[in-house]
């Protein structure tokens, strides 16, 4: 005969691996604040400014230059932090953008007629149905290449994949009980909106978010690579590699280094989203 604790056994193994899975994101939130706060306090971490020229080019690791040195002789590591600041700036105000305008338009695509929602959706499937890079190599070609306008682009063309989600979970959302609650106690669309809707949105909301910061580094770093992105003096993660990819035989920790801590920063925020997407409240506010 099998005991009682015998059967508990399996269910709480399971209940504990699941918990541990749910609280997998602390780690990598750890890595990003860490790789954050290193950008933020670079004057600190390296005597050298990012444009200081030196004397040796093309250098490699040493105790001198931990990355080594660009052609020019500017210290990478230096290099890397201070273009760390610009390429997380993007990230983040591309993200809030997107998130702002998917928000608003997801939630009035699945909250007005179908007069307006249909044309909203449309209109999403329309610039979702267009490479991604492609729209924003004509946008940034026609409006100029400044930290603002990649921020503004990024964020507008991320946008309807976040309405998307948004409208998918509203329309979800607004037959539940809490909502049809709230209306028949008269709740205005606002209060419905604010007050019901959103905070319940928040744990899908903030896994499109760190989806979103991850796309964003992509696409500009791409976009430094063809040279439409962060243009010089200043540097970004992708246009320390666009430059050390020319030299990549002559001086690999040119690209190496820039590029590692680049797909840190992508597996940190891909690696929170999984990990808030596996957490037990978003699976059951999702099923």
């Amino acid at each position: 005969m099998v005991s009682t604790a015998a059967l508990l056994v399996p269910g709480n193994t399971r209940r504990r691996n699941r918990d541990r899975r749910s609280r997998g994101w602390i780690f990598p939130l750890i890595v990003l604040g860490l790789l954050a706060l290193a950008c933020l306090a670079a004057p600190l971490l390296t005597p050298y400014g990012p444009a200081e020229i030196g004397e040796t080019q093309l250098a490699g690791p040493s105790m001198q230059h931990w990355f080594g040195t660009d052609e020019l002789g500017r210290d990478l590591l230096a290099r890397t932090l201070y273009g760390g600041r610009i390429s997380l700036l993007v990230a983040l105000g591309a993200t809030l953008l997107s998130m702002v305008l998917g928000v608003i338009w997801g939630l009035a695509a699945a909250l007005a007629r179908p007069v307006i929602s249909e044309p909203l959706m449309r209109l999403a499937d329309v610039i979702m149905g267009i490479p991604g890079l492609l729209l924003a190599l004509v946008f940034v070609a026609a409006l100029g290449t400044s930290i603002g306008n990649l921020i503004l682009i990024i964020g507008v063309l991320l946008s309807p994949s976040t309405a998307r989600l948004v409208r998918a979970i509203a329309l979800g959302e607004v037959k539940s009980d809490y909502a049809l609650a709230a209306r028949a106690y008269g709740a205005s669309p606002g209060r419905l909106i604010f007050r019901e809707l959103l905070p319940n949105m928040v744990p899908q909301l903030a896994v499109q978010a760190t989806v979103n910061a991850a796309h964003v580094i992509i696409i500009e770093a791409s976009l430094s690579f063809v040279g439409l992105g962060v243009q010089p003096p200043d540097a970004s993660w992708g246009s320390l590699i666009r430059f050390g990819y020319d030299r990549i035989y002559d001086a690999p920790n040119y690209v190496i280094f820039p590029g590692l801590v680049m797909v840190l920063a992508i597996w940190a925020f891909n690696s929170i989203g999984d990990r808030l997407g596996a957490s037990p409240g978003v699976r059951a506010l999702t099923a």
